[in-house]
């Protein structure tokens, strides 16, 4: 979340944030209402203001108590029938002033809940020089990497992925819906061995760069689901939850890896923190019907590679990391072969806590045009402050430390399900076989891929 700060010392900058990412804070003004994002501010400065002046009161009422307390200690020197009088007026005084304190904290309780449910709403501010818009249209193309093949010269019409990998018989959605439902498959034999080559190829160039591997839980509790800027629950939720558990499935590892050090203090001088992270990844929407959403592109389960980094919390540090791991997302497919261009996402498109987002998005034949593939966000320290992640640092002066939240920057190196797409849609043959890229062949074991 945002530094409160913001909302009360500039409010101007928090409604101007609001406007340029149309994200709802109360769902009785969505970003399509008149001066929606005015009048949002307007809403969250009341809460504000009703919690602190409900705070005010509780201290006030604390010095009255104090001022009783003391008032019975001088009873002393007070003739008899005086003290007794006096006494009894001063314990009715501090009966009425603690029943009068156990309500306000009630309404201090609830007033702050209704601020902090509000405010963990707002989405982080944005780069100044992210592309302002929302839409296809708004994105800037910052660069364009390989040249899609020509098939029409090479004599055939390019199929999709999934006509090409049922063909192949390394994939199996009728059996997937079988057992689990829709939107869920099976890898068979050299899909499995390709899925499995992905995996591996990512955490060796992870590890060449620094990153510390992990296999990460798949589940996470609610609380550290939220605190990376996630809904663990409610009727929008992309998560799936566990019954009778205060559990959910994980939808990226960028929640496995960024609640490893919730509730930590950080020496200054290990920053920055490189992980990377293999997990199994969940979501409940997995699209509407559609060529943009068919076979593997956008599935309920998949298993991915991510990248993660806990830096020092200086935007010009976060920013150079961010850019790190653009250039290794763009080395990894790259190094596979596979066209993309590289977006830099417009702030309509950007999720709450992402500060500055880059997409990779792979040329895929069998659609005719583009299709994300993978991203990376700076998410300076809003996920740090709901998780209370800090490091001691030393510029406080004085041979003092002050203790300031790191930034958080996230990045996936590869996403398996729409890695494969990629693949087998770019590299299929006329035959309906499938060219390994080079890369993976040494775990795949062989150079193509033909019907079993």
């Amino acid at each position: 979340m945002l530094d409160l700060r913001i909302l009360r010392d500039d409010p101007d900058r928090l409604r101007e944030n609001l406007a340029i990412r149309k994200i709802a804070v109360f769902d009785d003004l969505p970003p399509q209402a008149p001066d929606w994002a005015a009048a949002t501010v307007a809403r969250l400065s009341e809460l504000d203001r009703r919690y602190r002046a409900l705070l005010e009161e509780e201290e006030r009422l604390r010095h009255e108590q104090n001022e009783v307390a003391a008032a019975m200690k001088g009873l002393g020197a007070l003739p008899a029938d005086e003290r007794a009088a006096r006494r009894k007026t001063l314990v009715e005084k501090g009966r009425a002033l603690r029943e009068n304190e156990r309500l306000l904290a009630e309404q201090v309780a609830k007033a702050r809940a209704a601020r902090d449910e509000a405010w963990a709403r707002v989405p982080n501010l944005t780069h100044p020089d992210a592309p302002r818009g929302d839409g296809d249209d708004a994105h800037r193309l910052l660069r364009t990497v390989g040249t899609p093949r020509d098939f029409e010269a090479e004599g055939f019409v390019p199929r999709d992925h999934l006509a090409v990998a049922e063909g192949l018989g390394i994939v199996d959605f009728e059996a997937g819906a079988r057992v689990a439902g829709q939107k869920f498959y099976y890898l068979v034999e050299d899909g499995a061995l390709l899925d499995l080559a992905l995996q591996r190829y990512a955490l060796e160039v992870a590890r060449r760069h620094g990153f510390r591997l992990h296999v990460t839980p798949d589940l996470a509790r609610a609380e550290i689901v939220a605190g990376l800027g996630f809904q663990p629950r409610g009727p929008s939720t992309q998560i799936y939850s566990v019954a009778d558990a205060d559990l959910c499935l994980i939808g990226t590892a960028e929640i496995t890896l960024g609640g490893m050090l919730a509730d930590t203090i950080l020496d200054a001088e290990d920053l920055p923190l490189l992980l990377a992270g293999l997990s199994h990844c969940f979501r409940t929407e997995a699209g509407a019907a559609g060529q943009e959403s068919k076979g593997l592109y956008r599935v309920h389960q998949f298993t991915k590679v991510e990248l993660f980094a806990f830096t020092h919390g200086d935007e010009a540090v976060s920013d150079a990391m961010h850019r790190r791991f653009l250039d290794i997302e763009i080395e990894i497919f790259e190094g596979l072969g596979i066209p993309f261009r590289v977006l830099d996402m417009a702030t309509g498109d950007l999720a709450a806590p992402a500060y500055r987002k880059y997409d990779l998005e792979a040329w895929l034949p069998g659609r005719g045009g583009y299709g994300e593939i993978t991203s990376t966000s700076n998410c300076t320290d809003y996920q740090a402050r709901r998780l209370k992640i800090r490091y001691r640092d030393a510029a406080a002066g004085k041979g003092r430390k002050k203790n300031r939240f790191v930034h958080m920057v996230n990045g996936t190196a590869v996403a398996t399900s729409r890695a494969i797409v990629a693949i087998v849609e770019n590299y299929q043959q006329a035959d309906g076989t499938v060219v390994v890229p080079e890369v993976l062949r040494p775990w795949v074991g062989k150079d193509v891929i033909a019907p079993v």
